[in-house]
């Protein structure tokens, strides 16, 4: 008992020791900051009321209807690609459609066909 005694005595003074150690350790001071900007205080005074004017500042993006959309394809081209995926021939088929099945397509696309006739080709 007189060991375990002394043992945590050595413990505990060993414990205070460590704590005194790390509570001695401190930064230094290097002082208050200088501000780093490049703007007047009375340029920085203004943007300060513009923000503050700006109408709608508080409202999420998207909450006051659609935004200006601008186009980036051809309509042309967008229109003839929906055209023929609504004509594919097997579009609403899938490999899940039936149980061990696979899609292959051994129908000619209508748009080809048409193609194919106008230029005075046979027909698929």
């Amino acid at each position: 008992m007189q060991a375990s005694l002394k043992f945590l005595a050595v413990a505990s003074l060993s414990a205070l020791a460590g704590l005194a150690s790390v509570a001695a350790r401190a930064e230094s001071y290097d002082g208050v900051h200088q501000n780093a900007s490049t703007l007047s205080r009375a340029a920085v005074d203004a943007e300060a009321a513009r923000t503050a004017a700006a109408p709608d500042q508080n409202v999420v993006r998207g909450s006051r209807g659609a935004e200006p959309f601008k186009a980036v394809a051809d309509r042309n081209a967008v229109a003839q690609e929906a055209m023929r995926a609504a004509a594919a021939p097997d579009q609403n088929v899938s490999s899940g459609s039936r149980v061990n099945s696979k899609v292959i397509s051994t129908l000619p696309h209508p748009m080809d066909v048409r193609t194919s006739n106008a230029s005075g080709g046979s027909r698929l």
